[in-house]
C-alpha cells in the first residue's frame, strides 16, 4: 500500500499565475518524507538522537497540471532505492484520481555531529522498507 500525506494548498503557496509556486513541491516532498519515516515507525526527533540525519542531494520534478489555492491534495511516497549510505523516495502530487506532478528525491545519510555520510543505519533501513513501486491512486 502506498503512503499519502494529504495536504490542503494554502494561499501563501500560490503565485501569480494561480498555481503552486515550484518551490513549493520540495517543501511538500519533504513533509511527506518525514511522515513517511513516522508512519513507518521512525520519528525524526529519534533519527536524530540515534546520530544521524539525511540531507537531499538531487531532486527531480515533472509537471503535468498545476494545482491552486484550497486544492486538496495528498503526496503519496514510496521507497525507490535503497543504496549504502543514500536511499531514493518516490513522490506523486494527486488531486483525487489525477497525478499533477511526479518526483524522485535522493538523500544521503550523515553524521549529526558532522563528521560527514554514513552507511544507512538499521534503523532507517527497517522505516525505508523494500523498494516498491507507487499504487496508482
Amino acid at each position: 500500500m502506498t503512503f499519502t500525506h494529504p495536504h490542503l494548498v494554502r494561499y501563501l503557496e500560490v503565485d501569480a499565475q494561480g498555481v503552486v509556486f515550484n518551490s513549493w513541491y520540495l517543501a511538500w516532498f519533504d513533509d511527506a518524507m518525514t511522515a513517511f519515516l513516522l508512519h513507518r515507525g521512525l520519528s525524526y526527533t529519534d533519527m536524530l538522537a540515534s546520530g544521524h540525519d539525511v540531507q537531499l542531494v538531487r531532486s527531480e520534478i515533472d509537471w503535468r497540471t498545476g494545482v491552486g489555492f484550497q486544492d486538496d491534495v495528498a503526496i503519496a511516497v514510496s521507497t525507490a532505492r535503497l543504496g549504502r549510505t543514500s536511499f531514493a523516495l518516490d513522490f506523486e502530487v494527486r488531486r483525487g484520481d489525477e497525478v499533477t506532478c511526479s518526483g524522485r528525491t535522493v538523500y544521503v545519510v550523515v553524521a549529526t555531529d558532522g563528521s560527514g555520510k554514513r552507511p544507512i543505519p538499521p534503523l532507517i533501513a527497517d522505516a525505508l522498507g523494500e523498494p516498491a513501486p507507487l499504487l496508482p491512486p
